[in-house]
C-alpha cells in the first residue's frame, strides 16, 4: 500500500461506512476486497436477485421442487458474488485511467496505488476461476449460458466510450442470471425466462440510470457517455418509462410461466406491483443533484427486488 491514498487506510469513497473490510478484514487483503466492492454488496445483490426471481418462478412453473433447487439457490448466491467481484475487477482494470480522473472513484484500488493491475488481473483470475468451478455443478445448457455470459461482462467496460446507453450492456450482463438459474432447473430455456431477462434490462436502466447521475459533470470531463448524460433534465420521465417497461415485462414473464395457475399467478404478480410501488417512490423522491439521495435510492433497489420473493415462494405451493 502506498501514499497516493485518498481516504484514510485505503477506505473507497463511496463504500459503505462501517463496512466489514474496512474494520474486521486482514490489512493484506483489503485492496483485493475493494476490488470485488466486498464493501459495497449492492452490485451482488443486483446480479443475484434475477437468479432468485427465474428460480422460484421455475419451481411454481413445473410444481416441482427439489433437493437440487436448494443448491442452485447457494450456488447463485456463490456465483454471483464471485463474477460480480471479477467483473468488477475487470472494470476497474479497464477503467483505471478513468477512475484516476473522477473524484467518486479515484480511491478506488489501483488508481490510489493499493495494488497493481497485474495484481489485479491475476485476482480477477482466481475469482472467475472459482466462480467456473461451481458453474461446472449445473447441468449442460446452464453451464453453456455461464460461459456465453462473459461476454456482456467483458464488453460493458467499454461501451460508455461508443454508446450513450451503457447501462443496456450492464442490463445484458446483470440479468443473465434469470436465463440461467431458470435453466439450471428446468434443463432447458424457455420464454418466461427471456421476458424476465428483458424485464430485468428496463430494471438495470432504471437503477443505473439514478447511479450514473453522481457522475455526469465528470463523465462529461474526460468524455465518458452514459444515460444519465443523455437523458438530463428529461432523466424522470425516462425512468417512468423504465418503470413501466420493468412491470409490464416482468409481469408477462408471471404470466407465461403461470399460465393457467390463477391463485399463483395473482400472488406472485402482487409481489412484482410490491416491487412496482417501491419504484414508484423512488421515482418521486428523485433528484438528480442530490448525489448522497441518488446512491440511497440506487442501494434501495436491493429492498425493491427482494420484495417479490416471498410472494414468488408462495405461489409454489399453490
Amino acid at each position: 500500500m502506498t501514499s497516493r491514498d485518498t481516504t484514510p487506510e485505503g477506505q473507497v469513497s463511496d463504500a459503505v461506512k462501517g463496512n466489514w473490510v474496512d474494520i474486521h478484514a486482514p490489512a493484506w487483503t483489503r485492496p483485493y476486497l475493494r476490488l470485488s466492492r466486498a464493501d459495497r454488496p449492492i452490485g451482488t445483490w443486483l446480479l443475484l436477485l434475477p437468479c432468485w426471481w427465474a428460480l422460484l418462478l421455475a419451481m411454481a412453473h413445473d410444481g416441482q421442487p427439489r433437493w437440487q433447487d436448494l443448491w442452485i439457490f447457494i450456488g447463485c448466491g456463490l456465483g454471483a458474488m464471485l463474477m460480480r467481484g471479477a467483473g468488477c475487477t475487470w472494470n476497474d482494470i479497464t477503467d483505471r485511467d478513468f477512475d484516476g480522473a473522477v473524484e467518486r472513484t479515484r480511491s478506488r484500488p489501483i488508481p490510489s496505488g493499493q495494488v497493481s493491475a497485474k495484481q489485479a488481473a491475476a485476482w480477477m483470475i482466481i475469482q472467475a476461476l472459482v466462480a467456473f468451478a461451481i458453474l461446472l455443478t449445473f447441468p449442460p445448457m446452464a453451464i453453456l449460458l455461464g460461459v456465453i455470459s462473459l461476454l456482456p461482462v467483458c464488453v460493458y467496460p467499454f461501451a460508455k466510450r461508443f454508446t450513450w446507453w451503457p447501462q443496456i450492456f450492464l442490463g445484458l450482463a446483470f440479468n443473465w442470471g434469470a436465463l440461467l438459474a431458470w435453466t439450471a432447473h428446468t434443463g432447458s430455456l424457455a420464454w418466461p425466462a427471456v421476458i424476465m431477462y428483458v424485464g430485468g434490462i428496463f430494471w438495470t436502466l432504471f437503477y443505473d440510470t439514478i447511479y450514473a447521475h453522481q457522475d455526469k459533470e465528470d463523465d462529461a470531463l474526460i468524455g465518458v457517455k452514459s444515460t444519465a448524460r443523455l437523458f438530463m433534465e428529461r432523466t424522470p420521465l425516462w425512468l417512468s418509462r423504465f418503470l413501466i417497461g420493468t412491470m409490464i415485462l416482468l409481469s408477462l414473464a408471471v404470466l407465461t410461466a403461470l399460465s393457467g395457475q390463477t391463485l399463483a399467478s395473482f400472488v406472485a404478480l402482487a409481489g412484482l406491483y410490491c416491487m412496482g410501488a417501491h419504484m414508484l417512490w423512488q421515482l418521486r423522491s428523485y433528484d438528480g443533484e442530490d448525489n448522497d439521495g441518488l446512491l440511497r435510492l440506487f442501494r434501495s433497489n436491493r429492498d425493491a427486488a427482494l420484495l417479490p420473493l416471498p410472494f414468488f415462494a408462495c405461489a409454489i405451493l399453490l
